[in-house]
């Protein structure tokens, strides 16, 4: 079977490095090959086996070692090691494929016995494991203990398995292939999860006193004829009936999100799989698979549990979900594998490609070619599908709108608290001051007192921003669904206002800045005409294969045309070359993937085939192969690069096609095609300037990213030719022998182009202040140059590109220092993401990472944002991700921050309107209350019922669709540090509110003299307080117009025709302020106003529109100096920030300090047990700190002597009262032995 040139040097077992220690990573255990340089060349006389670390439990794992009544050889743990990562030293060291027979008490051949229940007597580990090898790896045959503060997500084992029933005691150790399910949340689970909101929880205990006393005051009090309607309680329910509407309308949202990816993820996960079991093959559901099975693989199957291979025919595994790895990676028999291994043990020399021998079958993988067997090892939460399933049930973090939201809640309920206090005082005080002079009844003293008590309750209910929480959700609300139109699948509601922050993305690249489809973009015809290829390199430090040797590239004289040019310039008899010597070197085959008829196989002959297909008029591919009367094939080999096929003509002669690395091609090529537009075949002799005119070809395809293939021939007499008599199977080393005096045929560029708006969306991104990283599997070489293509590496900008071997071995403190220059992270496995991800949160970005396969996960999860790609995402994926991109397009990225950024700024347009109307009615209500005789407000509760609720539910409506405008992108994004209310949106507070506060103030107490009102007249007296609440909620009115724009831009008008809601709510408001005006009567406590007073109450609430221009030309900077409280709260936040830090750096010492105390304590014990033969200390205690507690760890944490010791100097102390000697003089062994 041919194979694929794309396999060349690529590194099976370096799919998943095993990462250097951090403070959260588990160490790596094992070291197969520790020679390996960076770039995957095997150092073989660094290679070794690790037995005595390769079992060693990871970190949180150790209940996975801990198997009571084992009746087989293993415990789930140590079969967990060997893919984590992928083990050569663990397979070794359980023994290989005999000792995994043995131990799971299963049969190569024949399978599980149909018949098993219940099982009698056990197999030990060491009848199984080579000679030697400790049970546990670095805890030697003890038993790890598990720690208390394991956070693994694994569920205990099962509690009650029948017993007798199928394959009792498998499950019972092993388990069953099934992940426990993650319930989907009821509606009254996700209301419950909404409604625990500070903002709401303030709220409600506002609702509850101002109900309660509503009550009262209409219940519980005498009313006159004149008193109006008992209306009191209406605020309460008013306030309750609001926050009915955000519970209702964010659960709705989560709901229906949650049912919508549900739907996305809708698939028959009850797949079957065929088992041999007794020594027949059977098919099951892959929820009955056990360990021990034997499982056969077929060609597109999924794999849904771990094993170790057992034999087949050219099984090529595409494990990209599951670890990252792009290459098809070819699998080798477990038996093979443990021979090289055992070889090696024994002191024998190592196989040349002993690094790349790979048996490990992994769930999640993706079977390409091939059939065959493999032992399972692993099924359901032990598998690596569901380790890394159950590591995502971790709890959300708060997003940055949250945190601040509950912030402003705490300082509003802290400042409306204080004020009510105040005005409570004052009014309690001017109450006692009068009561000499005053003569009324004790129950209508209580009476006044209650007033009082009312007058100060209503100042915090007045501070308390009812629609804050119902703005926010309907931004969310309305943003979504907006998203969903542009490919945005939002999970996650509150996902949407995080991505609007973002301050840095890191991007994978295939799928998602790339097409994922290798297409065939370049193509020169030996040396007689080209098609693409003409842009410039894209990596400075391209390798130069064509430089003279004066170090000048020679010009290329080849013609250059477009694709449908150079088509056309070709005859039948060079469109026949073309197509026969791509289809017969090719084993990719047609079919029908997701709906769409294509050709499944590599990728880069899937790209050649494609082009014979849609431009050279290519029948379908089998049937050329059968047209094709084929002789003999050469199978790729990753030592030469190349593969050959040999055809018979009509003629009666033979051609041998081969394709491979082009350059490799062109040395053994002295001849070249010419004159393609001619029916016969011409060739002409290869020249040493031809020769350099095409390596500097190749070379220029390499700076553009290109992979470059090449394709020559040669016409042979006969088959096989003299030089290869005799020879029997025709090997890649044979045929070597006539691979020489070639015709070349030509030179291809494949490359998978970027998407179309991949480049203008960096562009966008980079101007809205977003920072993009492209975090690849590619080399750095690839890397480096599609992230140049596309605008993402800037060198001359101090950009860094680094590898992930590199990456990961660097300090916390120089990650810390390189990271922000960091712009391509090539060869990278899942960890260097998740490294990437934590130390970019620790700087304080706001993270958004892409990722689509299952090993992307982790990274998903711990981002602030995580997309998964809608068409290549894995399950796994998905269910990490806070936003789908349904079409896997970056570009959906970009619009998924203009939304987020719409979603920040509605709420803060709100919360700006909102805290104006607060503002003004606290101080209008404390100023009037203050200056009444009765201590009434110049507002009563009613009026500020339809200001302070109504008309902020219909402004949070309103302001909350708003889309995203063009200009939004051209701002830098919010950092997590950045307060909520910014400069200058407190600028425009206080200044509308000082307004506001003018106006109203000036009408209730100059008005009489001013409009010549006369106040002992009760009408019109009611005329002014009914013009002063009109004029109130005109000035919200025209206010809101204000607030559609947070910068100090003078076009408040921007857009507005396109937002008919906004226009709506507006009409609607009017509306309900002119009936209220009218036939509002004696429950709002006002009177109709005439002409001239309507005039007076609009023209007033106008100015605030000039007003407002006047505050946006004000510079900030003035504000800031005139509002010293911004100062002074700044360097709150400051030190607040200092004090977290403080805090974070504390507990990190304290990790660090107490690992460094755990590897003392064991170099201790060794000291001490090295010098006193007699006293060994146990290794259980060291398990037992933390059961026990801190007190039993200072008690065992050093030798024996030294705790005896430190006992005497304690006894010492309290009898003489002598400092005893610190810990570091008996660790500096200064000490003298107790006698």
């Amino acid at each position: 079977m041919a194979a694929d040139p794309e396999a060349v040097g690529h590194e099976p077992l370096s799919s998943t490095p095993p990462s250097t220690r951090g403070d959260d990573d588990a160490p790596s255990t094992t070291q197969v090959g520790t020679g390996s340089s960076a770039g995957g060349s095997p150092a073989l006389a660094g290679f070794h086996i690790d037995v005595d670390d390769a079992l060693t439990p990871d970190p949180r794992t150790e209940d996975m070692f801990v198997v009571r009544d084992n009746k087989f050889a293993y415990s789930p743990g140590q079969l967990s090691k060997l893919l984590n990562p992928k083990s050569l030293s663990a397979f070794y060291a359980l023994g290989g494929l005999a000792g995994l027979q043995k131990g799971l008490r299963t049969n190569l051949n024949s399978g599980l016995s149909q018949d098993e229940s219940t099982l009698d007597g056990g197999v030990a580990f060491e009848d199984v494991a080579p000679k030697g090898t400790p049970k546990y790896g670095a805890n030697g045959n003890t038993v790890p203990v598990p720690k208390d503060s394991n956070s693994a997500s694994v569920p205990p084992p099962p509690e009650h398995i029948e017993a007798g029933s199928a394959f009792a005691d498998r499950k019972r150790v092993f388990r069953d292939n099934r992940l426990p399910e993650k319930k989907s949340k009821t509606l009254l689970q996700l209301a419950w999860i909404t409604y625990n909101d500070k903002v709401l929880i303030l709220l409600t205990i506002a609702a509850i006193v101002s109900l309660a006393l509503g009550l009262y005051q209409t219940l519980g009090v005498v009313h006159g004829p004149d008193d109006g309607a008992k209306v009191e309680w209406v605020e309460g329910v008013a306030i309750m009936a609001a926050i009915a509407i955000v519970v209702v309308v964010g659960t709705l949202n989560d709901w229906q999100m949650e049912r919508q990816f549900n739907k996305l993820n809708e698939k028959h996960n009850d797949r079957t799989a065929k088992v041999i079991r007794s020594g027949k093959s059977v098919e099951i559901s892959v929820f009955d698979i056990m360990v021990g099975d034997v499982m056969h693989l077929f060609a597109g199957d999924l794999v849904p549990v771990d094993g170790i291979f057992i034999n087949g025919h050219g099984v090529k595994c595409d494990e990209s979900s599951a670890t990252g790895e792009s290459d098809l990676l070819r699998k080798v028999a477990g038996h093979e594998v443990f021979a090289a291994l055992d070889e090696v043990a024994k002191g024998g020399a190592a196989r040349s490609d002993i690094e790349k021998l790979d048996p490990f079958i992994i769930s999640g993988s993706k079977i390409n070619e091939g059939t065959g067997t493999f032992l399972v090892t692993a099924v359901g939460v032990n598998s690596s599908y569901g380790r890394i399933t159950m590591a995502l049930h971790t709890p959300q973090e708060d997003t940055p709108l949250q945190t601040k939201l509950n912030g402003l809640a705490d300082m509003i309920a802290k400042v409306g608290g204080s004020a009510a206090l105040v005005l409570f005082i004052v009014l309690f005080i001017k109450f006692l001051a009068g009561l000499p002079n005053n003569h009324e009844n004790p129950d209508q003293k209580g009476q006044t007192f209650l007033r009082i008590f009312i007058t100060a309750v209503t100042v915090v209910v007045v501070a308390v921003p009812e629609g804050l929480p119902l703005a926010v959700t309907l931004a969310l609300a309305f943003a979504t669904t907006r998203m969903m139109k542009d490919n945005n699948l939002v999970r996650v509601l509150k996902a949407c206002e995080t991505m609007g922050n973002a301050t840095t993305i890191c991007s994978d690249k295939t799928g998602t800045l790339t097409q994922n489809k290798m297409t065939v973009v370049a193509t020169t015809l030996g040396k007689s005409i080209s098609f693409g290829g003409t842009d410039a390199p894209l990596d400075d430090e391209a390798p130069k294969l064509g430089e003279t040797s004066n170090g000048a590239s020679p010009a290329s004289t080849i013609p250059n045309v477009s694709i449908t040019e150079f088509v056309k310039s070709l005859s039948d008899t060079f469109k026949r070359l073309l197509v026969q010597s791509n289809s017969v070197n090719s084993t990719a085959f047609e079919g029908d993937v997701e709906g769409e008829h294509t050709f499944i196989g590599s990728k880069t002959e899937v790209a050649l085939l494609t082009l014979c297909r849609d431009n050279l008029g290519s029948a379908p591919v089998q049937e050329e192969r059968t047209n094709a009367n084929v002789v003999q094939v050469v199978p790729f080999d990753s030592a030469v690069k190349y593969m050959a096929t040999v055809v018979k003509l009509p003629n009666g002669k033979f051609r041998a096609y081969v394709k491979g690395a082009s350059e490799i091609l062109l040395a053994k090529c002295s001849k070249l095609v010419t004159e393609p537009s001619s029916d016969e075949l011409n060739t002409a002799p290869l020249t040493d300037d031809d020769r350099e005119m095409l390596l500097q070809t190749i070379t220029s395809y390499a700076g553009q990213t290109l992979r470059t293939i090449g394709s020559s021939y040669r016409d042979f007499e006969s088959w096989p030719p003299p030089e290869l008599a005799g020879s029997g199977e025709l090997t890649a080393a044979e045929f070597n022998k006539v691979h020489e005096d070639m015709t070349l045929v030509a030179i291809f560029g494949i490359k998978d182009p970027l998407r179309t708006t991949v480049k203008a969306a960096i562009k966008d991104c980079q101007r809205a202040g977003v920072y993009v990283r492209m975090v690849t599997g590619d080399n750095i070489l690839t890397g480096r140059a599609i992230a140049r293509e596309c605008g993402i590496y800037r060198p001359e900008d101090g950009g860094i590109a680094m590898e992930g071997p590199v990456f990961r071995r660097k300090t916390e403190e120089e990650l810390k220092e390189l990271v922000p220059h960091l712009q391509v992270l090539a060869r990278s496995s899942p960890e260097d993401k998740r490294i990437l991800v934590r130390i970019l949160k620790e700087l304080g970005e706001t993270v958004a990472v892409t990722g689509d396969g299952t090993n992307d996960a982790p990274a998903l999860k711990m981002a602030d944002i995580g997309f998964a790609m809608g068409i290549a995402g894995t399950e796994v994926a998905k269910e990490a991700a806070a936003i789908i991109l349904m079409d896997d397009n970056f570009a959906s990225i970009v619009k998924g921050i203009s939304w987020g950024r719409a979603v920040n700024d509605a709420v803060k347009k709100f919360l700006q309107f909102q805290l104006t109307v607060n503002v003004t009615a606290v101080v209008l209500t404390f100023i009037s209350a203050v200056a009444n005789g009765e201590g009434e407000s110049v507002l009563n509760a009613v009026q500020l019922l339809w200001v302070n609720l109504i008309m902020d539910t219909f402004a949070a409506l309103a302001l909350a669709t708003d889309p995203p405008t063009a200009s939004i992108l051209d701002r830098k994004p919010d950092r997590k540090s950045a307060p909520l209310i910014t400069v200058r949106m407190t600028k425009m507070i206080v200044g509308q509110a000082i307004c506001q506060l003018v106006i109203t103030l000036v009408l209730n107490f100059a008005g009489p003299s001013l409009l010549g009102y006369n106040m002992s007249n009760e009408g019109e007296a009611m005329h002014l307080t009914t013009l002063v609440f009109n004029t109130f909620v005109w000035l919200q009115i025209f206010n809101e117009l204000n607030n559609r724009r947070l910068d100090n831009k003078l076009n408040i008008f921007e857009g507005i025709t396109k937002n008919y809601i906004f226009l709506l709510i507006n009409l609607i408001m009017i509306g309900g302020q002119v009936l209220i005006i009218f036939v509002g009567g004696q429950a709002f406590k006002i009177t109709p106003l005439n002409g001239k007073e309507w005039g007076l109450s609009i023209a007033l609430g106008a100015i605030s529109i000039p007003f407002g221009a006047l505050i946006r030309l004000m510079p900030d900077s003035w504000a800031e100096a005139c509002i010293p409280e911004l100062a002074w709260l700044k360097r709150w936040n400051a030190k607040r920030d200092e004090k977290k830090q403080l805090k974070k750096d504390k507990k990190k010492a304290e990790k660090q300090a107490r690992d460094a105390e755990k590897q003392r304590t064991l170099e201790d014990a060794e000291r001490a047990s090295s010098s006193d033969e007699s006293f060994v200390a146990p290794p259980p205690l060291r398990a037992l700190t933390s059961l026990r507690g801190k007190r039993v760890e200072t008690h065992i944490r050093r030798g024996f002597r030294e705790y005896m010791h430190d006992k005497k100097a304690s006894v010492k102390q309290k009898s003489h009262k002598v400092v005893p000697r610190s810990k570091t003089d008996v660790r500096g062994g200064s000490l003298k032995k107790p006698t």
